[in-house]
């Protein structure tokens, strides 16, 4: 079984992350806990929305608003990065946790680096599942405490360094 890193510790990955469907097919989510594209929520919420062990994962192109207030009735969100250069799920995260007081696990999920798990968990993702096994799960945590200040506001920090240095 996959693991990943979640809140700081190397845990058992219990998700499986759902394909999107093809256009012309109706997705069947399978039993036990499954990370269900937006596309999927969205036409089936009503079903699944019975379900506790059912998360979403949105894709780049995809808002926050799109699930917008229902966010809390999830137990994961999860944010796709279809390349490590593609920042959006940055913002994703962010106006999850913020705007829409997601209080849940936030997953970070595709093709990010190693070296954005600090900036990730500034915008409030707590949780990271690799695209490839071969990532040293125990060196890439370090990475979560790769600075200990930061000048702006964040998800971790509401105050910039520039206020509280003149608290």
């Amino acid at each position: 079984m996959q693991k990943l890193v979640k809140d700081g510790v190397i845990i058992e990955n219990q998700w499986h992350i759902m394909p999107k469907p093809e256009a012309d097919q109706t997705a069947e989510v399978p039993a036990g806990p499954t990370i269900v594209p937006l596309s999927v929520w969205l036409e089936q919420q009503d079903t699944l929305q019975q379900r506790d062990d059912i998360g979403v994962w949105l894709d780049s192109d995809e808002l926050a608003e799109q699930i917008g207030d229902q966010a809390n009735k999830l137990p994961l969100i999860a944010v796709n990065f279809p390349g490590f250069m593609d920042g959006r799920a940055f913002s994703i995260a962010r106006l999850l946790r913020e705007r829409f007081g997601f209080t849940g696990e936030l997953r970070a999920i595709g093709d990010f680096m190693r070296d954005q798990l600090c900036y990730l968990s500034r915008c409030g993702v707590n949780a990271f599942q690799f695209a490839s096994d071969d990532i040293n799960l125990e060196e890439a945590k370090k990475s979560l405490n790769d600075f200990t200040e930061f000048y702006q506001a964040g998800v971790d920090q509401p105050i910039p360094l520039f206020r509280r240095r003149t608290a």
